[in-house]
């Protein structure tokens, strides 16, 4: 099997499971979008939000650490930096630009390390504000790699 072949592979399989999560997303998006941004919530209602979160940050690992690397590998680039992948993103017309991904996953990890207490319901409305964002992103993404 040469690199090629396994490059276009792993980028398939990275394509197939961005869809699969993104579909996830899309769902809890729409839930939420119905509850809309209170300042207390009602236990299912934060659990919507939750997911939605939940569903953000894995949504965003896959796109920018599976699809994004499996593009360049399948170009035949280095695949190097955060910053040098997101800047090819940017070349190639995947991403508006550079700043709006890089919030993304500064969102990211956010909610992986400091996701508790007050800051809570901030997060819910980054992640709601960010949401559409992102799944353009996701959308653009899976054009190129399909």
């Amino acid at each position: 099997m040469t690199k090629l072949t396994l490059a276009h592979e792993q980028l398939e399989k990275a394509r197939s499971d961005l869809s699969e999560t993104n579909k996830w997303l899309q769902r809890s998006f729409d839930i939420c979008q119905k509850i809309g941004i209170k300042k207390t919530y009602l236990p299912d209602e934060f659990d919507a939000f939750e997911n939605l979160t939940s569903r953000f940050a894995r949504t965003c690992d896959f796109l920018i650490n599976k699809v994004y690397r499996a593009i360049d590998k399948a170009e035949l680039e280095e695949t190097g930096t955060l910053i040098d992948t997101l800047n090819k993103a940017e070349k190639r017309g995947l991403i508006n630009t550079v700043q709006e991904i890089r919030e993304i996953k500064e969102l990211r990890n956010i909610i992986a390390h400091e996701y508790a207490g007050a800051k809570l319901l901030e997060i819910f409305q980054a992640v709601f504000r960010h949401t559409p964002t992102l799944m353009e992103a996701v959308k653009k993404a899976l054009s190129w790699a399909g």
